[in-house]
């Protein structure tokens, strides 16, 4: 992988955006739903079917498209949990053989 920089970009908006709601804000939105934690799952749940039906589909361009969805989505709900990225990418690194 040639450059992983957005990956923590994007965490650090995802935290600057829990740190600081904005109604602006779509990630703000996200976290501060009245449904809670619901809400950002909800939102992975669907991304995770369009993904799912875009590679069932053999739409590359849409399968690229949902799995940025997807991904921006799981980082949001991470968020929302209270889970840091980096604990997920310590267990990625333990399970590496």
């Amino acid at each position: 992988m040639k450059d992983l920089a957005v990956i923590e970009e994007l965490w650090t908006v995802i935290n600057d955006r829990a740190a600081h709601p904005s109604p602006d804000s779509y990630v703000s939105s996200l976290l501060i739903h009245r449904k809670g934690i619901d809400k950002p799952l909800e939102k992975v749940g669907e991304e995770a079917t369009e993904f799912i039906l875009a590679v069932k589909n053999g739409v590359d361009q849409r399968t690229v498209e949902e799995g940025a969805d997807l991904f921006f989505h799981f980082l949001v709900a991470l968020k929302a949990a209270g889970i840091d990225f980096e604990d997920v990418l310590a267990e990625l690194k333990s399970r590496r053989k």
